[in-house]
């Protein structure tokens, strides 16, 4: 499909950047309950809707970037469910991390509505979506994926098309986030220890990141942890309450395959501790609060 009129439902962290990238190629359209995220997509040339029905009319592909199965189904099937509006041989390009078994039950129903569903999670956060620079791993028949690929090509710089079927790109995302999850509770006690042990942790964070224990999410994340303790808070780019839903799909689909994930499941805690503690809206790298709430003697 050469130029498919693409609808984007939701224009949040990840959805504006992902629309307005779509745009830069493709008709877009887009629909969000916030006014101003509505603007946002209009200034950089993504049509404005009314609702998530009108902006899924005539559409294409209908992109959609929820939080859990519960949203999905809302979105498809809800009283301003869009698989209503849908022409047959549409296609639903699901960007979240919604758990296996959830993404399996959908496609079933979408089946019978003569609609494909392309399991296609990503992975890079907004800045990356925004240039086209996502890690997309997907689950799709053949018809499917090659109705999407312009698209899928448009947002990612690493595609893997890892099987033929949805739930697959669930799989694979899964695995992805067990280690997401378990580095950035790692780098935070790294830090904490660093902090701890009276180490400057600029510095600290600095030679980490030139040696073999560097990672791209220590990278990424450990600026922002000190952020957390510098500056009351870091900017929110990715969500605790997020990896608390992640890492709760990787444990429970790890306990579904009859296999223990013990450092995973001790990861997870960490997130369901700072949620718990108020933290659910913070960025995720804030969890080192959990593990150090305050400075103990470093200094950077």
């Amino acid at each position: 499909m050469n130029n498919p009129v693409i609808a984007v439902l939701g224009l949040g962290a990840m959805g504006l950047p992902m629309a307005t990238r779509l745009a830069e190629k493709f008709t877009v359209r887009g629909f969000d309950i916030n006014p101003e995220r509505l603007s946002l997509g209009a200034s950089a040339g993504v049509a404005a809707t009314a609702s998530a029905q009108q902006a899924a009319t005539g559409a294409d592909i209908v992109l959609l970037a929820v939080r859990n199965k519960a949203q999905l189904e809302d979105a498809l099937y809800g009283p301003n469910g869009v698989a209503a509006v849908l022409a047959p041989g549409s296609t639903i390009l699901l960007t979240s991390t919604v758990g296996i078994d959830a993404v399996r039950e959908v496609a079933g129903r979408l089946a019978a509505d003569g609609l494909h569903l392309v399991d296609a999670p990503i992975s890079g956060g907004p800045v990356r979506a925004g240039t086209g620079d996502l890690l997309i791993t997907v689950g799709a028949t053949d018809e499917a994926y090659a109705l999407t690929l312009g698209a899928l090509e448009q947002l990612s710089s690493t595609l893997v098309r890892i099987g033929a079927k949805p739930g697959d790109g669930q799989a694979m995302k899964t695995v992805n986030q067990l280690l997401c999850g378990v580095h950035i509770a790692a780098g935070a006690e790294a830090l904490a220890l660093a902090d701890a042990l009276g180490l400057d942790t600029k510095v600290a964070l600095e030679t980490l990141g030139a040696g073999a224990a560097a990672s791209f999410m220590l990278g990424d994340r450990g600026p922002r942890m000190l952020q957390a303790y510098d500056e009351g808070g870091a900017e929110v780019r990715s969500r605790i309450d997020i990896f608390t839903k992640d890492m709760g799909i990787v444990n429970g689909a790890a306990r579904s395959a009859g296999l223990a994930t013990p450092i995973a499941a001790a990861a997870e805690g960490l997130f369901l501790i700072a949620q718990a503690a108020g933290q659910a809206a913070m960025d995720d790298s804030s969890v080192i609060r959990v593990i150090a709430p305050e400075r103990k003697g470093g200094r950077g």
